[in-house]
């Protein structure tokens, strides 16, 4: 059974958690407050943000520079904050996720390379946590703020040349116990770092493998009564991605069983199985259902397959009584693969990538609307 912390720490912040929340991914290049209002109508109950590529003076926002953290930079901390505002003032809680921490810059701001500094050094770690520690005590009293995810899908395990968590990794994985390389330490390590400025905000933490839900066997929890376990897309990549697939793979009738292997046929049930080592994470250390969020989700919304794969995973999320936030509601920029209110056959027109190429805001020209696919998300949030 799991060993909780007690004391007397404010609980209000954790009972947002008590029931089933659904929320939506943001991960966009700039903050734009009529995203907040258009989530306030959709009913969002909570927003996880994603800011690492919102323009900074330095070169990692609010980081400054992950190569080597020492403060938080107050310009990029003033633009969070008018974030975290705007999401107050529309009634939209924020779980605040970092993409980048120190020795760990996130790969696309760090030329398509892994940055896999913070699993072989300790300084990236001291720095990782202070880092956090600035953080947390400069945010704790915003009322928005009903969650820190400190690291966005961390993989230590790629670094060590490991892709999947087959038995190989099993090997490694015991014998890295307190190396930098220990997600499970640093996991720790960090919530003992927030916990020391801020008792009361909950935690969620990402395991190993990106976040997988079938690596959930190699998570440990943390001795926190405030701490959420989270997981990303449980169905394969190649299926899901559209510039992997190209038309080759559809749930629930295509789906691949191995990298360019054969595909079968899919029923939710198959698709639950996806999840079984969450549950058994969940079972083995007695933690409630509202202690397990579904963190990412999505399907791009030009393949064949996307209502049906969305609709059956919210019936499993929903089904066990997991938090979740489908990715994403109204991305910004040219990608507009999981943009679901745009209809999911619809392609650009010229006139749109006439005004990306001219440096223009794309925006005005995404043909949002009801469509099959939106109901599938939207009518979630029905109250």
């Amino acid at each position: 059974m799991l060993c909780t912390s007690g004391g007397n720490a404010d609980t209000t912040k954790i009972s947002f958690w008590d029931t089933q929340r659904k929320g939506a991914n943001q991960q966009n290049s700039l903050h734009r407050p009529e995203w907040y209002v258009a989530g306030r109508g959709v009913g969002l109950d909570y927003v996880r943000i994603l800011p690492d590529a919102w323009p900074t003076e330095d070169r990692d926002f609010l980081i400054g520079n992950a190569g080597n953290f020492e403060e938080i930079n107050e310009t990029d901390l003033s633009l969070l904050t008018e974030a975290l505002d705007e999401a107050q003032r529309n009634g939209i809680k924020v779980v605040l996720a970092m993409l980048s921490l120190p020795g760990a810059r996130w790969r696309q701001l760090n030329d398509d390379q892994d940055d896999a500094r913070l699993w072989q050094d300790w300084e990236f770690h001291r720095q990782a946590f202070d880092f956090w520690t600035q953080l947390a005590a400069r945010l704790k009293t915003h009322p928005a703020i009903v969650a820190y995810n400190p690291l966005n899908e961390p993989h230590p395990d790629k670094a060590f040349g490991f892709d999947a968590p087959d038995q190989n990794f099993a090997q490694w994985f015991a014998g890295i116990r307190d190396t930098p390389a220990d997600l499970n330490r640093f996991n720790r390590a960090m919530v003992d770092a927030i916990r020391s400025v801020d008792a009361d905000t909950p935690i969620i933490l990402d395991g190993w493998f990106y976040a997988s839900p079938q690596a959930f066997a190699y998570n440990r929890p943390v001795a926190d009564d405030r701490v959420l376990y989270a997981f990303h897309n449980p169905g394969s990549w190649q299926m899901t991605t559209y510039r992997v697939n190209q038309g080759r793979y559809a749930y629930p009738d295509r789906v691949p069983t191995s990298w360019d292997g054969p595909t079968e046929s899919w029923t939710r049930d198959r698709l639950a199985q996806e999840v079984l080592a969450v549950e058994a994470f969940a079972e083995t250390y007695n933690l409630p259902a509202n202690r397990i969020i579904a963190a990412e989700f999505w399907y791009d919304r030009r393949l064949e397959g996307a209502a049906a794969y969305l609709a059956d995973l919210i019936h499993i999320y929903n089904q066990r009584g997991w938090h979740w936030a489908f990715y994403a509601f109204r991305g910004s920029g040219a990608w507009t693969g999981l943009d679901y209110e745009i209809p999911p056959g619809h392609r650009m027109g010229w006139r749109y990538w006439q005004a990306v190429e001219q440096g223009e805001d794309p925006e005005p020209l995404k043909p949002r609307g009801p469509n099959p696919l939106w109901e599938t998300l939207r009518r979630q949030f029905e109250k």
